[in-house]
């Protein structure tokens, strides 16, 4: 150690002193390797312990300022397309806005209907891609029975609402279909108050 440097065991050159972390063990109470040593030895050896229990390991990506990887997608991204996470080493989520987005359309089929993405697109797919009541929209909304839970099927926006208008009632369902039709005829009054539906 000379000149405010030591000699690095590991790269074999003067490195600053301050580039060695601290060991009270050592007489000069700093370790032997530099930090840039020490932190590549212990990456290879995480690398060897995640291997030999099957796991695979991401390589390092540099990063530019002002820019992060999403591990999600594998893009280096600028600030601007994370979400804050005051919480974070960075305070930046840990996944860009579009993961994010797409992994919680992903939650909220799974939370709300029980299905995933891929089994709602077999569900479009199998609809020939249009909406099953009207045939002619795009199919876009899952429709699911709200007494059982049950998914019935994908519907496009007008008709996913007119249902939920309609309150799921399959009575007030045939009266409209009727009424559209000119079938529909107005209640007879049989008492004070009292009206007979046409049956």
């Amino acid at each position: 150690m000379s000149n405010g440097t030591k000699w690095c065991r590991g790269c074999a050159r003067d490195v600053p002193l301050s580039g060695f972390a601290s060991d009270r063990n050592r007489s000069d109470g700093l370790q032997p390797r530099c930090r840039e040593c020490v932190a590549a030895y212990s990456a290879q050896h995480y690398r060897r312990r995640q291997a030999a229990l099957g796991k695979a390991v991401k390589d390092h990506v540099e990063v530019s300022a002002g820019h992060k990887l999403c591990r999600q997608c594998g893009q280096v991204k600028p600030h601007a397309d994370w979400h804050k996470n005051a919480s974070a080493s960075d305070g930046l989520s840990t996944r860009c806005k579009a993961c994010r987005a797409v992994q919680g359309r992903a939650g909220h089929l799974k939370r709300a209907y029980g299905i995933t993405e891929s089994e709602r697109d077999e569900m479009i797919a199998a609809q020939g891609g249009v909406c099953v009541i009207c045939q002619a929209g795009p199919a876009e909304h899952v429709d699911h029975d709200h007494q059982t839970g049950k998914v019935r099927g994908v519907l496009c926006f007008s008709c996913n609402a007119a249902l939920g208008q309609f309150k799921d009632r399959p009575d007030v369902i045939r009266r409209a279909a009727a009424y559209v039709e000119g079938n529909l005829w107005n209640p007879t009054l049989v008492a004070q108050g009292v009206y007979r539906q046409p049956s």
